[in-house]
């Protein structure tokens, strides 16, 4: 029951929250910490690393192999000397005896890799390669379309075709694709809203799991310096609790609100322009539901986290009651980054309405495609369903646990605590 106690309670843990300098430093670095932690692992990805790569391509016939040295001789990876190429003509029958007389060169990583395309890769495509690392992709990654390019060449050079129509063999299709909606235009998307779904979801697994612990660290801090009996003393244990939990969920969400504002200047004003291929296409309700869901989120989780933070001691002996906390937004996130390759997934749309599961799952998957409303009510009636039957077996925990001390409880103890009144 919200009342003047909750209030002052709630009030207690505001002013201590959102004035902390922990508060402010993480509001405006974690945005930061997050740009980094995107951008130096896709920046270290990049590095191929692959500077001076000697690669040795073997074929049958003198003139195939002259077309790879003219074909090879144009790419900017060899032109610059990243990798330096060799050619040779071997036969067939004499292959494995050129593969030993280079293997220690191999082995030395003098030589590479030796690419050997008979000439019956001109009906099956079939090339062999030979190296110290033959599992290297950057190396094929660079390759194979070159190779591939000649290959075509060579089996279409008989078949009277035009430079154009040869082109045409070789291109991709390239496949744009266009939102159909309710909306009287159909629009084309991009690879915007997927980018903010994989934020959204990440976001949401961060701050659930950063309010959880610090809720925990202060229930444990209280416990630890006896604070938590002098505020006993004027309130009973279900009203601190509500107003710590509410305390921590109102500044976290807060916080949230702030990380959203970018975003919400992209879709309200003009100020940024992006690429075609990188807008968002979402709305005000979009980043309202955002927020009512997150709040939901932290309502649970930070509830268990302080149930946990009341159980324990200290971090260390809570590691055993925070696995499975840690299981129910795991397994979700997991779940969720999984079925953004296909939203229309039916396991998409059963675990976006699911306890513990929705808090995740729904918002990468209505940002990345369209969910009815219907299912929108659902996941948050759901959350409000779980926060029903949580909170009262939490209280019933925390209420005993807060004032426990000394030898740590076993779950047997614990689950005999729930049929203490609340």
């Amino acid at each position: 029951m919200f009342n003047n106690r909750v209030l002052a309670v709630l009030k207690r843990e505001l002013r201590e929250k959102l004035m902390s300098k922990t508060f402010i430093l993480m509001t405006l670095l974690l945005p930061v910490f997050m740009f980094i932690a995107m951008v130096i692992p896709s920046y270290i990805m990049s590095i191929e690393g692959d500077e001076g790569t000697r690669v040795e391509i073997i074929t049958e016939s003198p003139l195939l192999t002259q077309r790879f040295e003219t074909s090879f001789k144009e790419l900017d990876f060899v032109k610059d000397t990243t990798y330096i190429i060799y050619y040779s003509t071997v036969p067939e029958s004499d292959l494995m005896n050129y593969i030993d007389s280079k293997k220690e060169a191999m082995l030395n990583e003098k030589l590479h890799g030796i690419v050997y395309i008979p000439n019956s890769a001109l009906k099956d495509k079939k090339i062999q390669y030979y190296s110290k690392n033959p599992n290297n992709k950057t190396l094929m990654d660079k390759v194979r379309g070159p190779i591939n390019k000649v290959l075509l060449d060579e089996f279409f050079s008989t078949k009277d075709l035009s430079e154009e129509e040869l082109s045409y063999t070789r291109m991709y299709p390239d496949v744009t694709g266009y939102k159909v909606s309710e909306k009287e235009e159909i629009e084309q998307v991009g690879f915007g809203n997927l980018i903010l779904a994989y934020l959204f979801m990440f976001l949401l697994y961060v701050s659930l799991i950063f309010s959880g612990q610090m809720t925990m660290q202060s229930v444990q801090d209280e416990k630890q310096s006896k604070i938590v009996e002098v505020l006993l003393s004027s309130v009973s244990s279900r009203e601190l609790m509500t107003g710590k939990v509410l305390g921590a969920t109102i500044t976290s969400t807060f916080q949230m609100a702030i990380w959203l504002i970018p975003i919400l200047l992209f879709i309200s004003t003009t100020w940024f322009v992006l690429p075609p291929e990188f807008t968002f296409d979402i709305t005000y309700g979009h980043l309202l539901y955002f927020l009512v869901n997150f709040f939901f989120g932290l309502l649970i989780f930070i509830g268990l986290f302080a149930t946990v933070g009341a159980i324990f001691e200290n971090a260390q002996e809570a590691q055993s009651g925070m696995w499975p906390i840690f299981m129910l937004l795991m397994i979700p996130l997991f779940i969720g980054l999984s079925i953004l390759k296909n939203p229309g997934n039916p396991m998409a749309e059963i675990f976006s309405m699911i306890p513990f599961a929705t808090i995740t799952v729904m918002p990468g998957r209505f940002t990345a495609g369209d969910v009815p409303m219907w299912q929108l009510i659902v996941s948050i009636l759901v959350n409000i369903a779980t926060i029903a039957v949580i909170f009262p077996l939490a209280g019933k925990i925390y209420r005993v646990g807060i004032l426990r001390t000394g030898k740590k409880p076993t779950w047997s103890e614990v689950i005999k605590w729930l049929k203490y009144k609340y």
